[in-house]
């Protein structure tokens, strides 16, 4: 059975087997093993040892089978004793191990943190340069007519000079490790130095996750979550519900890790994932490596999962020792009972999927979740007399046509924080050996993203790197690049259909290069290595021949790689910045110049006056799917991440008005006029109307980018009304002392025009689980009502009155002194 969603609410799985009633595993009298290199003094001994203590209270609690995901997270539990534990239901406090942060969103958190007037971070915590790196595939003025990673690096380095500095000051007065550009991807260097099974972290970054391939509970949070952890302070997540995955069988041919979360994105949808883990189980396992555990775990965040992990095993022992961690994986094997399922544990959803019989996938466009497996392929097409052209696979054929999706290939990318392992380039590279072979090279343009200075390094000392160039691809710098919208696309023009194919994650309307008519789709690097070199998106490399220099035509080979390489990992250069010893950082100084266009002190935001909303005009009603790219565009727009005023001049210039189907243009009720949603939003901020924004479902997908909730406040939002929200964002805009709200009755979103004024009523009385009424009125004088929902518990309502959580901190700490 490929794949059996069975809906049935705790359903009794029994995963490898763990004796409930062994005893715990004992790490006495074995060697002190550091978090880290980078901190000698932080011990993985002594989380392991916390993790059994809060256990071994939970169990006696629940007397139940636990998952590995119940075993992990209730491990990091801030009172075991007294925590409510109720999956789906209740708020946990915990106690993450670290705190990861890129650099676009480390300028927000760092700003954050340095007004909570704290003088250190209390739990280890780094940034890592890897946003702000623009990618190039043709000669460049900027750049003395260069282009590709050298020159990339170079020009980034001199236009981001002053946010670099702010960051590696800033991390030095407060005792952050700093990543400098160049060092690669924030994923996949906390992969290679930080991550351990069983340890947790947050990033600012929802691809966190990624570190769930190393038995990690890593999870993306917005910065103000950052903040509080970096602060000393307990952080909060509902209580996950957990989705079982059981993979048996092993993968062979074209089918890759890659494909497992492909299909499962099919399965569950960008939103059904949300407030649950993901736990992987099942012998088929033991048969994928670490990297591609990591691989499927990063790209959970495209079904909103709150993380993805897999069960300690061999496989990542392995890795642990590849990258000079041995010590971490023999503690991890004396600590293996807490690192797995027990026997018995309950899942609240069951997925099976059968590795053997699992296809290559290619998922898109616009959309992650829009599953296509690679299969019958062009003899639908031909028996159907369609073009020889569209040799697709069944179904894919007919939404070509329908759809209107281009059929041409214009590019391929391969890497990303996704993809972008030893592994990975070495089942690419065997693909593009072949090509070469016969004389073929890739006919499109093709750029190979390493993830780390590691990565570069070695796939340059064993050749792969010469292969990739040879076969016409361009290698970019060890950054995000086009993934995220850093990709200086020359060769089509705005507004031009056009389609891609990556290794990447997401793929939303204008995500990798800016054009919202360019049709994203997403595949393993193998396949898509494969495509570049047949020039055509619709080349099935399972079936299809392609004609050598020769004029002979020849089928590709399965790909093959390396898990590891042989000769061991070759560092590269040295790119980490540790922080100074304490007694000296007082002596760093930390300037923002007032005049800086790129970053800007935070000033709070006010606190609740007490009233009702009233008479609030909505600023836009969005149509459809609304992420954060629609929301706070990423590429052009992450220069300026680091100062509010600027970057709130895109908020919501990506999101489709109801009212007339444009992007970024919305009428101004006060004037009548029309014009950009952010111009108008300053408008009514200076005239003192309160406004709101009114939504789809799933409204804020994608990023955890907390510009998406700073932005609206900033512009005087008071809320944010729709039919459903993503985890990470709804939890922002609390933070910022926004109100998210939802429909009681998703059909109400319909009564709404955007020229209605609308009320908030009831919160004074707002408490946990209260709903409050929204009053509108229309343009003639008349009126409606209908109820909303929202997820404030009592904490999160001391947000919203004290205008941010931030603010609630900085009161907290000065009732402290």
């Amino acid at each position: 059975m490929l794949s059996c969603a069975r809906q049935a609410v705790k359903h009794l799985i029994r995963p490898a087997a763990v004796p409930l009633a062994a005893s715990m595993s004992s790490l006495a009298g074995m060697e002190k093993v550091a978090m880290s290199r980078f901190e000698a003094e932080e011990y993985i001994n002594d989380r392991y040892t916390a993790m059994e203590q809060r256990l071994a209270i939970v169990r006696k609690r629940l007397n139940k089978p636990l998952t590995l995901a119940e075993k992990v997270v209730y491990g990091h539990l801030d009172d075991p004793e007294g925590q409510e534990l109720e999956r789906g239901v209740s708020y946990l406090k915990l106690r993450p191990d670290r705190v990861a942060m890129q650099d676009a969103t480390a300028q927000m958190a760092m700003l954050q943190f340095i007004s909570s007037g704290l003088p250190k971070t209390m739990v280890p915590s780094t940034i890592h340069c890897d946003h702000l790196i623009e990618g190039t595939t043709s000669p460049q003025p900027d750049r003395d007519n260069s282009f590709g990673g050298e020159a990339d690096l170079s020009h980034a380095k001199n236009v981001n000079a002053e946010v670099y500095s702010f960051l590696a000051s800033a991390g030095a007065k407060y005792g952050v490790g700093f990543w400098k550009p160049g060092s690669g991807i924030i994923h996949q260097i906390v992969l290679e130095n930080y991550a351990f099974p069983g340890g947790m972290m947050i990033g600012t970054d929802s691809h966190t996750p990624n570190a769930g391939g190393l038995g990690m509970c890593a999870v993306g949070v917005g910065g103000a979550d950052a903040v509080d952890v970096m602060a000393g302070l307990p952080w909060e997540l509902k209580a996950p519900k957990v989705i079982g995955v059981k993979l048996t069988g092993k993968m062979s041919k074209w089918t890759s890790p890659k494909d497992v979360i492909l299909k499962v994105a099919g399965i569950l949808t960008v939103k059904g994932g949300t407030g649950a883990i993901v736990e992987y189980f099942g012998e088929g396992v033991d048969n994928m490596s670490c990297t591609g555990m990591a691989t499927i775990c990063n790209m959970g965040a495209e079904i909103g999962a709150t993380t993805s992990m897999f069960p300690y095993n061999k496989r990542m022992h392995d890795y642990l020792v590849a990258t000079g961690r041995g010590g971490a994986a023999a503690l991890a094997d004396a600590f293996k009972e807490n690192l797995q399922a027990d026997a018995g544990a309950e899942y609240d959803q069951l997925i099976e999927i059968d590795l053997n019989s699992l296809e290559p996938h290619v998922n898109g466009p616009f959309t992650p979740d829009l599953a296509h497996p690679l299969s019958k392929f062009a003899d639908a097409i031909r028996a159907n007399g369609w073009p020889s052209e569209l040799k697709w696979l069944s179904q894919f054929a007919d939404a070509i046509r329908a759809n209107g999706w281009p059929s041409e290939l214009k590019a391929g990318l391969i890497g990303s924080c996704t993809n972008s392992s030893y592994e990975d380039m070495q089942r690419a590279a065997s693909v593009a050996r072949q090509a070469l072979k016969a004389g073929i090279k890739s006919k499109v343009p093709f750029t190979i993203t390493p993830g780390s200075e590691q990565i570069r390094a070695t796939i340059e000392r064993d050749g792969l790197m010469e292969v990739f160039t040879q076969v016409g691809g361009t290698v970019l710098a060890n950054a995000c690049g086009p993934c995220i919208g850093q990709w200086k696309r020359t060769d089509v023009a705005k507004g031009e259909a056009n389609s891609i194919i990556s290794s990447y994650n997401r793929n939303f309307a204008a995500r990798n290069d800016g054009n919202p008519a360019t049709h994203a789709f997403v595949a393993s690097p193998e396949i898509v290595t494969a495509m570049v070199i047949a020039g055509d998106l619709t080349f099935n490399p399972e079936k299809d021949t392609l004609v050598g220099a020769d004029g002979k035509e020849i089928s590709l080979d399965s790909p093959f790689g390396d898990e590891l390489p042989a000769a061991g990992f070759d560092p590269g250069m040295d790119t980490y910045q540790a922080p100074p010893e304490p007694a000296s950082r007082s002596r760093v100084q930390v300037d923002v110049a007032p005049s800086s266009n790129r970053l800007q002190l935070l000033e709070p935001f006010k606190a609740w006056d007490g009233a009702d909303i009233t008479d609030a005009a909505i600023l836009i009603k969005a149509k459809g799917k609304c992420t954060t790219d629609h929301i706070s565009m990423a590429g052009p727009w992450l220069k300026y991440r680091g100062h509010l005023d600027n970057i709130s001049n895109n908020m919501l210039i990506g999101a489709v008005n109801a009212a007339n189907e444009k992007v970024n243009a919305v009428v101004n009720v006060l004037t009548g006029e029309e014009d950009a949603v952010p111009a108008t939003a300053r408008y009514y901020k200076a005239k003192g109307l309160p406004w709101v924004v009114v939504g789809d479902e799933n409204y804020g997908e994608g990023s955890s980018r907390e510009h998406a909730a700073l932005e609206p406040r900033h512009l005087g939002g008071a809320a944010i009304i729709v039919k459903s929200f993503a985890r990470i964002h709804e939890t922002n805009l609390k933070k910022q002392g926004m109100l998210p709200l939802t429909f009681a009755d998703p059909a109400d979103y319909d009564k709404i025009d955007s020229t209605d004024r609308l009320s908030i009523l009831g919160l004074a009385g707002l408490a946990p689980g209260k709903q409050l009424t929204i009053q509108g009125k229309r343009k003639d004088g008349s009126t409606y009502e209908f109820e909303v929902n929202q997820t404030f518990n009592e904490n999160q309502i001391s947000w919203f009155k004290a205008g941010s959580a931030l603010n609630a901190m900085a009161a907290a700490f000065a009732a402290k002194k």
